[in-house]
Parts: structure tokens; C-alpha cells; sequence
């Protein structure tokens, strides 16, 4: 996850991914960009383009929407959602989302900002710093999902198996 200083670095930056995908210059399983406009509590998100050549929606929006519902609406929400909380933490950190890497985000993304997530493989995340360095204002907050968390991502929010046939499993989500 990258963050940016303003509610639209991250959209413009999603574009600039998808056509370093289109190019075949990174490999992106999945991506969402999130903008969080200064004067509202409204969340806009966006999804990565299919047709952009990357992988695009393996997970698709009930993942994206699971994860940034946890990460920004359950703490308004709090003990009105009781043990519930719990268990989508538990389901989190057991496909490598942790709570550090939650904790983090919240710390981030806040009024005004938006935020770049993606799902890729180890490589894309010195790629994307190394084509489009001067649009990234901060170090990635990321986490390494196993062959089994990504497998087990896959199986509950995309088709099952590898984002792409012959794909080496393990990624980042970034």
C-alpha cells in the first residue's frame, strides 16, 4: 500500500500501473485505489481495469470491500459489532493481513489522502518505485503472503488457485 498526500495521487497512480502492466513491465494480480476527500467521512474506490493487461480483479470487490471496511469503518463501528470483529481479524491475519499491517494503513490514509493497494508479485514493488519513483511520496506498507495465503485468498474471493496460469505462486500485497 502506497499512500499520497492528496485524494487522487492514488487513482492517477493506478493508471500509471495499469499501463506498465499493458506493457508487461510489472505483474499485477489485483489492485484498488482508495481517496479519502478532505472535507468528508465518504470513501471512493476504485478497482484495477481488467483490460489493462495485469491479472486485474482476481480478487475482486468483495475482497477490496471487506478489507477497507475493516480497516476504516469497524473502529466507528466498534462494540456494536462485537465478537464479529474478532473473527474477520482472525480471517485477516490468517491469509497475512495482519493487525501491524492495518494498524498501519489507518495511521496513513486519513482525510484529504488516498492510498494505492496492490496484489503482485516480489518484484513489482521495486519495478513500480523503479518507472514511476517520483510519484510515489511514501515507502510502501506491505506484507508477504505465503503460497498458502495467497492460495487461500484466491479460494474465497477469485477463481481459486494462481491469479495467472504459470504464475510462481507468492506475492506481496502492497
Amino acid at each position: 500500500m502506497w499512500s499520497f498526500d492528496t485524494p487522487e495521487g492514488a487513482e492517477e497512480t493506478m493508471h500509471a500501473l495499469e499501463e506498465l502492466a499493458r506493457e508487461g513491465v510489472i505483474d499485477v494480480h489485483d489492485a484498488a485505489a482508495l481517496s479519502w476527500p478532505s472535507s468528508g467521512t465518504k470513501l471512493r474506490t476504485t478497482e484495477l481495469h481488467p483490460a489493462s493487461g495485469a491479472a486485474g480483479g482476481a480478487l475482486g470487490g468483495s475482497f477490496w470491500g471487506l478489507l477497507l471496511g475493516f480497516i476504516f469503518f469497524v473502529p466507528l463501528l466498534g462494540a456494536a459489532l462485537g465478537t464479529a470483529t474478532g473473527l474477520v481479524s482472525d480471517a485477516l491475519s490468517a491469509v497475512g493481513i495482519d493487525d501491524g499491517f492495518i494498524n498501519r494503513v489507518r495511521d496513513r490514509v486519513t482525510p484529504g489522502t488516498s492510498a494505492l493497494f496492490v496484489l503482485a508479485t516480489d518484484s513489482v514493488v521495486d519495478s513500480v518505485r523503479d518507472a514511476i519513483g517520483g510519484r510515489l511520496p511514501s515507502d510502501p506498507i506491505f506484507t508477504d503472503l505465503t503460497d498458502g495465503q495467497e492460495a487461500a485468498l484466491h479460494d474465497v474471493f477469485g477463481a481459486g488457485g494462481s491469479p495467472v496460469a504459470g504464475e510462481p505462486a507468492g506475492a506481496e500485497a502492497a
